[in-house]
C-alpha cells in the first residue's frame, strides 16, 4: 500500500490581505468546516489537559451532531493529560495524525504514531502525554455509550491504520476501499470510526441516503462531495457533518489518493423519545 500522509492543522491566522471568501457552510443536513478556519483564535482548552489546544470540530447541538463530538488535539512536548475524560459514560476513537502519542490504558502502555488508533471504552482508566520534543496531534471523537442488557461493553484496543488490512468494496476494483478496526458484526460497539481510500477518479456511485449520522475528517487529498442537493470541494483538513439522511456521494477528483476519517452511529435500535 502507498505510504500515508495525515494532515494537521497548523493554526496561525490569515493576514490582513487576504478575501473574505471561504468554503464554510452550514446547512440544514450538513455542514463543512474548512481547514482555513481553524485559526489560533477559534481553540479551546479542557480541564486537567496541560500545554494543550484543541479544534472542536463537532458538538451534539440542535441541528448539528447529535450523537457524538469530534476534537482536532494539539499536544506540546509535556503536555496531555493524566484525567483526560470527565463523563464516565463516554467512549472514545484516538487517530493520530502526527507525532508520537504516549497513552495509557488500564495500565498498558502504548506509543502511537501517525496512523495510530485507539479505542478506550466507557469508564477507563486511561491518560494520554506527548513524551517528544515533537509536536501530538490526534482526532479525538466522543461518543455517550448506549449500554444493552445481555451485552458486553467493548474492550480497550489500539491497533493502526498500516496494520489492518482495507476491505475493496464491491465491483470497485479496488479503487473504494474502507479500513474497518472493528468488525461489523460486533455488536458490543455502538459507534464505528473506519478510514475510506477513494484511488483518483474512484466515486460513490449513487446517492447514499441512510440513517447513520457522520462526521467526516478529510486526511489526504481532494474530491467534490455531493452533500444533500450541492456539490462541495473538499480537501485534506476540511470536516463535514451529515445529518442522518441526507443523501451523499463522491467523486474524487484530485490526482492523489483521496482519505478520510469516518464516524458513524451503529447497531443500536432507533432512539423514540423525542426526534432529533
Amino acid at each position: 500500500m502507498t505510504e500515508s500522509t495525515y494532515y494537521t492543522p497548523t493554526g496561525g491566522l490569515p493576514p490582513q490581505t487576504t478575501l473574505l471568501t471561504d468554503r464554510a457552510m452550514f446547512r440544514e443536513a450538513y455542514a463543512v468546516i474548512p481547514r482555513g478556519t481553524n485559526s489560533d483564535i477559534v481553540t479551546s482548552q479542557l480541564p486537567f489537559w496541560e500545554n494543550t489546544r484543541l479544534w472542536v470540530l463537532a458538538r451534539p447541538l440542535s441541528g448539528f451532531a447529535t450523537t457524538f463530538s469530534q476534537y482536532m488535539m494539539e499536544l506540546s512536548p509535556g503536555g496531555g493529560s493524566d484525567r483526560p475524560e470527565s463523563d464516565p459514560g463516554a467512549e472514545s476513537v484516538l487517530f493520530v495524525t502526527a507525532g508520537a502519542l504516549h497513552l495509557v490504558i488500564e495500565g498498558a502502555e502504548h506509543v502511537l504514531h501517525a496512523g495510530g488508533y485507539a479505542y478506550v471504552p466507557p469508564g477507563a482508566d486511561w491518560s494520554a502525554r506527548n513524551r517528544s520534543a515533537e509536536v501530538v496531534h490526534f482526532q479525538w471523537i466522543r461518543k455517550r455509550y448506549q449500554q444493552v442488557d445481555g451485552v458486553a461493553r467493548p474492550d480497550a484496543f489500539v491497533t493502526s491504520d498500516g496494520d489492518v488490512e482495507p476491505v475493496s468494496m464491491p465491483g470497485t476494483d479496488d479503487r473504494w476501499r474502507t479500513t474497518r478496526f472493528v468488525d461489523p458484526t460486533d455488536l458490543r460497539h455502538d459507534m464505528h470510526v473506519n478510514v475510506v481510500t477513494f484511488e483518483p477518479g474512484a466515486v460513490i456511485p449513487f446517492a447514499e441516503t441512510h440513517v447513520m449520522e457522520h462526521g467526516l475528517y478529510v486526511l489526504e487529498g481532494k474530491a467534490v462531495y455531493r452533500l444533500n442537493e450541492d456539490w462541495v470541494e473538499v480537501q485534506e483538513g476540511d470536516f463535514l457533518w451529515l445529518r442522518a439522511f441526507c443523501p451523499q456521494a463522491c467523486y474524487a477528483g484530485g490526482p492523489g489518493r483521496f482519505r478520510y476519517l469516518l464516524y458513524k452511529d451503529v447497531n443500536r435500535h432507533m432512539s423514540l423519545d423525542q426526534p432529533c
